[in-house]
């Protein structure tokens, strides 16, 4: 399947929904997550989602849903900036450490330690001696947070090459997105084919049974936050759970396989 095929499976043979049958989907599954925050504090429970992605791929549409109806004082949203001259002299995973959750508390990561497989490869901010020590090291990092009780999540938005250039152009004449435009998002295209590599080769070294990473094809903003609200909501355990509202479309949320290249399932 050529490249040309990929980025049009993604786009075309996903099937999208109205405003309005979207807006009905997303207030019952907000209850739900309500419903989720309710029991996770009784329990002390401590959640991690990750959500990675290409630039404009919609973490940042999808965490503002998921957040928007609960409470600030347990849920917390982490985007960290670039390291400082004391980050880059520290151990690699010390400045996320802080923001991990404690118990009654739900965080999400918009973007994480996984820059260091994504941008900061691509671009050349970090070596290749850094790189593979976080690759060796990245998932007996995480299997130390799930053992100590951390419910880690990660997801991975795939969009075609088209529908980043069509958002990153339209991020630009929006007044309200300003804050998002970065002299990135032009690299983000020029190295297209630099960033698929590395995504590849993150998902395959990365993915393990306690860590494993959920794949979502997100060039329907709607069906992806929704499917991704979805499947958070089917892997985590609360009361009074709403078993036929939360079943994800396996098309657009699916568990990493190493398959997943071949079959069209991640653009290319």
């Amino acid at each position: 399947m050529s490249k040309k095929d990929y980025e049009s499976e993604a786009s075309e043979h996903l099937p999208s929904i109205s405003k309005k049958t979207y807006k009905d989907s997303l207030f019952k599954l907000q209850v739900e997550l309500v419903k989720l925050q309710r029991h996770f504090i009784g329990c002390n429970d401590k959640i991690l989602i990750i959500l990675e992605g290409r630039d404009a791929s919609g973490k940042d549409g999808t965490i503002k849903r998921i957040v928007q109806h609960l409470s600030p004082r347990e849920t917390r949203v982490v985007a960290l900036g670039k390291p400082s001259d004391r980050d880059r002299t520290s151990w690699y995973f010390q400045r996320y450490i802080p923001y991990l959750p404690a118990a009654q508390e739900l965080v999400l990561f918009n973007r994480s330690w996984y820059n260091r497989a994504g941008v900061e490869r691509v671009m050349g901010f970090c070596t290749e001696i850094e790189y593979e020590e976080f690759m060796g090291s990245v998932s007996n990092f995480e299997n130390m947070l799930v053992s100590s009780g951390i419910k880690l999540l990660k997801y991975y938005l795939d969009i075609s090459k088209s529908e980043q250039k069509r958002r990153l152009k339209n991020r630009k004449s929006d007044p309200l997105k300003q804050w998002k435009v970065s002299p990135i998002d032009e690299q983000a295209i020029k190295h297209w084919k630099s960033y698929s590599v590395s995504r590849n080769e993150m998902l395959a070294r990365s993915h393990n049974p306690m860590a494993p990473w959920t794949l979502v094809r997100a060039n329907d903003k709607r069906l992806a936050r929704l499917n991704i609200i979805k499947d958070m909501l089917g892997r985590l355990h609360y009361r009074d759970k709403d078993k036929g509202l939360i079943r994800p479309d396996r098309q657009i949320v699916f568990p990493y396989d190493v398959s997943n290249l071949e079959n069209g399932q991640l653009v290319k």
